[in-house]
């Protein structure tokens, strides 16, 4: 069994109830978080691109409790830089570890760290396809639509698929009912859909649209949970 609850915005944990990763996680400053970093306390780190609201606290996180940080070469490797233990991957590659396995997947979106002063090139943005305790979950990032979703299940069939669903930066409710069709998961997470004004709609609009094609859609509000 899977335990994913939602940390707000696009933050969320996985637990098998032995290992705990967390996915993109913004904390700080995230007008919807339900704690902060330092309450956090997991096994692995998988931010899907270098975006504030994405990579967010990673590094924090990974350095206070020792866990490692899963991304992309170059956005692993300046977490790096700042002291943290990486595992770098890359778009189509993956990795064995003891909860089970991460492969990445493309994402159409950016990636650069925006500073002040400049943004550094943090390699391309990814999704993550995450197998623990025999299932297997995909965590689409920030994508737009994209027709390789429809390979993803070929491969991994999923127990469930977290979709963006906000518009504006990511799909938007209608791009993301044909991903959810693509992908074939037993059940849907919309995410990205509430923290920002830009992205701010009901996902009760969206269930109205996956649910008759017999597809679940699991809305987790901040701090909530569901198990899989």
């Amino acid at each position: 069994m899977l335990t994913i609850r939602s940390l707000g915005h696009a933050c969320y944990t996985v637990t098998d109830g032995q290992t705990t990763l967390i996915l993109d996680p913004f904390l700080t400053g995230n007008p919807d978080a339900v704690c902060g970093p330092g309450d956090v306390q997991v096994d692995f780190v998988l931010p899907s691109h270098g975006h504030s609201d994405h990579l967010g606290d990673a590094i924090e996180i990974a350095n206070r409790t020792g866990a490692t940080i899963i991304a992309p070469y170059e956005l692993a490797v300046y977490c790096a830089r700042q002291g943290a233990k990486i595992h770098p991957l890359h778009i189509g590659g993956g990795a064995n570890f003891p909860f089970g396995r991460v492969k990445l997947t493309p994402a159409w979106h950016g990636g650069g760290i925006v500073t002040d002063e400049a943004t550094e090139y943090a390699g391309p943005p990814c999704g993550f396809v995450v197998t623990m305790g025999g299932r297997n979950v995909y965590y689409a990032g920030d994508t737009g639509l994209f027709g390789d979703m429809k390979l993803i299940p070929q491969r991994t069939p999923l127990e469930v698929a977290i979709l963006p669903i906000g518009d504006t930066f990511t799909m938007d409710m209608v791009d993301a009912a044909t991903a959810a069709e693509f992908l074939q998961a037993k059940a849907v997470i919309p995410t990205h859909w509430h923290a920002f004004d830009p992205i701010r709609c009901d996902p009760k609009q969206y269930a109205a649209l996956i649910e008759p094609k017999g597809i679940k859609c699991v809305i987790l509000q901040p701090g909530e949970e569901a198990e899989f």
